[in-house]
């Protein structure tokens, strides 16, 4: 099977007459049938998506062309997809169908995607290396010995396993970014409200943003372009025009701000460091300026997203109760029990502890101290990476600490599993895009993924900011 990075490949050939669409997709699912033990698709569409494709030569052979046509695109499992079951990897919404599709799916689809499955991830988006789905673990493709990334883990494995083109995530405190550094792929988390909620599982509803997997940044962007805007449906969706983010602009010299604490590299996988102050060298090398900036509130970003992610998310969660649809425990007997005994079984691990944790610092007496500061330093966070990017153009930082690690290593320890977010997490808490794009190798065989973050609804300087950091 011939490998593409690019969507305007598949087009070229299939412009060309070299490719059908029905080809591309029959030689998807064989890759998938090829390496079961992934696991990163719950379900594979294949009549579906192979009747897509057939209509899309159709299509072809008429001369009409959309802006996704050619596209094999694979969705996360907790986006709604009508008529599909959807269940964000959890037991307590197993079998659950959707009456209705997601915007970011009927934008999608309007402009020629081919959806080709819905992908595993960690359940309820809670996780930080897809261990914690209800439905078995998904491996990276890489190194099946290590863990793809989380919560959208699935999304992340199936591009870099050549299951499709690309993929759709969600990314409440580094969901997409994480993944993708983990599994070598370009990753972005837009501004808060350019793309449309409707029809997303809710999270963290103040956090939560889609955003497409790819190989490459022009992909990424032609993605965002159609799935970003307005949406009578989402009301913390931006009215703010979108532009266009492609063809990407790559000629000018930009300004990267580098936070001081982390050259230091406490805390930093030394390899990683390396070549991070590598990285940065080059840039300057390029003509870029590079601003050393001091960043003393980042230590707190990590306990200000858990304790104001996990609130949101006892309060989103506490609609899952076994009584109007999903799981239902064969041991209630009552409506108490009902509840009880259906989220007790319904529920993973994670997801409780979740729950746990945020209906605390929302109990009578707590709020104050934890819910009610949290947002205080949410809104400090805010204004100190507003502040730099006055003076720069993006913040320039690794996306993780160190490579994807392996299997059990942290799963055992939430605080070190939390920590895995620990650059990814401002960007969400500040509401700010980021994008993370892969940019060295480690020695171990792993990719090693660096972020930029930039201005609000500035998606369309991310990218060129992207490609400069490539280039």
């Amino acid at each position: 099977m011939k490998q593409y990075t690019q969507l305007a490949e598949i087009q070229a050939d299939l412009r060309a007459g070299s490719l059908r669409c029905e080809d591309l997709v029959r030689q998807y699912l064989a890759a998938i049938a090829a390496r079961p033990e992934i696991n990163a698709f719950l379900e594979v569409f294949e009549a579906e998506v192979i009747a897509q494709a057939q209509a899309q030569d159709a299509a072809i052979a008429r001369g009409e062309w959309q802006l996704l046509t050619g596209l094999v695109l694979g969705i996360k499992d907790n986006i709604a997809y009508k008529g599909h079951v959807f269940s964000a990897s959890s037991k307590i919404l197993d079998g659950f169908e959707s009456l209705f599709s997601a915007t970011v799916v009927e934008r999608l689809l309007a402009e020629g995607a081919m959806i080709i499955g819905r992908l595993n991830c960690d359940e309820f988006a809670m996780g930080s290396s897809n261990e914690n789905s209800a439905f078995g673990r998904v491996l990276n493709p890489i190194n099946t010995d290590y863990v793809p990334g989380g919560s959208s883990g699935g999304s992340a494995a199936a591009v870099a396993a050549g299951f499709c083109h690309a993929s759709l995530g969600t990314d409440t405190g580094g969901s997409i970014r994480q993944p993708a550094a983990y599994c070598g792929l370009v990753g972005l988390k837009p501004s808060y409200g350019r793309i449309s909620r409707h029809g997303i599982i809710a999270f963290g509803s103040s956090f939560d943003q889609v955003g497409p997997f790819a190989k490459s940044i022009e992909d990424v962007a032609l993605l965002t372009q159609v799935m970003a805007g307005p949406d009578a449906y989402d009301t913390t969706c931006s009215t703010l025009e979108v532009g266009q983010y492609v063809p990407i602009a790559t000629d000018k010299k930009y300004k990267f701000a580098v936070i001081k604490e982390l050259l230091s590299g406490e805390g930093l996988d030394p390899e990683l460091q390396a070549a991070f102050q590598q990285k940065v060298a080059q840039l300057k090398a390029a003509g870029h300026e590079i601003v050393e900036v001091s960043f003393p509130y980042l230590p707190y970003a990590i306990p200000t997203y858990y304790i104001l992610a996990t609130a949101e998310a006892s309060s989103n969660l506490s609609r899952y109760s076994g009584v109007h649809y999903g799981y239902r425990s064969g041991n209630a007997t009552d409506l108490e029990s009902t509840y009880k005994k259906s989220r007790t079984e319904g529920f993973g691990e994670e997801v409780k502890r979740r729950i746990m944790m945020g209906t605390f610092v929302l109990s009578e007496g707590y709020y104050d101290a934890y819910y009610g500061r949290g947002q205080k330093v949410r809104r400090l966070l805010r204004d100190k990476s507003l502040e730099i990017l006055q003076q720069t153009d993006a913040i320039l930082t690794p996306t993780t600490t160190g490579t994807a690690f392996k299997f059990g290593e942290k799963s055992d320890d939430p605080i070190q599993m939390y920590l895995e977010d620990i650059f990814t997490v401002l960007a969400n808490l500040t509401g700010l895009p980021a994008i993370s794009v892969p940019f060295a190798t480690h020695s171990n065989g792993m990719p090693l993924g660096i972020q930029l973050m930039g201005r609000p609804f500035a998606e369309a300087e991310i990218f060129a900011l992207a490609k400069a950091l490539q280039a």
